[in-house]
């Protein structure tokens, strides 16, 4: 059985492909489990340590303000996100793929409480702006959840619609865009994305 969609934030799966990662951790008792919710949100949200937590074989990761400023603050709504992911990068994208933060939402009883984002590809935002910076179209979303219910805190990282970007200017992005959404698809976005997770709900030692 899926977990409930707290923050309606997932869009429904129309096109292409979907993945799903996922993970979880329960606690003895709930104010436990609350303490531990905290450090989850805080982790989730402070993506340019994502890498840290996925693993040496992950993609890099710098949230980039409305302003084109790097910061490093916690990701908020209207953020983008560069992607530095480990091979060629994206000519479109100054050598990086670039997605941004169109919704972020938390909500929070005394049972519940959720916190998640969503990040859809666009092009660079640094640059002409003509051609998405993504080896996925923009169809594609990734979404990024941390949920608390009771004593038990579950993470879960859903990409939808998820198809190769062949919206580019240059033959070389249509090639490599090509290339690593189809390996991206059959598998390499899934374990990177189970590391992540893996790694939001890991407890400290």
């Amino acid at each position: 059985m899926k977990q409930k969609d707290y923050l309606d934030i997932i869009p429904e799966q129309y096109t292409g492909n979907e993945t799903e990662a996922g993970a979880a951790v329960e606690f003895n008792d709930n104010n436990d489990a609350v303490i531990f919710y905290d450090e989850a949100k805080k982790r989730l949200l402070n993506v340019n340590k994502w890498h840290e937590l996925a693993g040496l074989i992950s993609a890099g990761f710098q949230v980039v303000d409305k302003n084109g400023k790097e910061t490093n603050r916690g990701v908020q709504k209207g953020d983008y996100i560069k992607v530095d992911i480990p091979g060629p990068g994206s000519k479109a994208g100054d050598g990086y793929d670039w997605v941004m933060a169109e919704e972020l939402k938390e909500v929070s009883d005394s049972n519940i409480q959720s916190i998640g984002f969503r990040v859809r590809p666009i092009a660079n935002p640094l640059g002409d702006k003509k051609s998405i910076a993504h080896f996925y179209d923009d169809s594609a979303t990734s979404n990024f959840i941390v949920t608390r219910e009771g004593k038990k805190v579950t993470t879960r990282i859903i990409d939808r619609n998820i198809k190769p970007n062949d919206d580019t200017q240059s033959l070389t992005d249509k090639i490599r865009d090509t290339a690593i959404g189809i390996s991206a698809i059959a598998g390499f976005s899934k374990i990177q994305w189970q590391n992540l997770a893996n790694g939001l709900v890991k407890s400290e030692e």
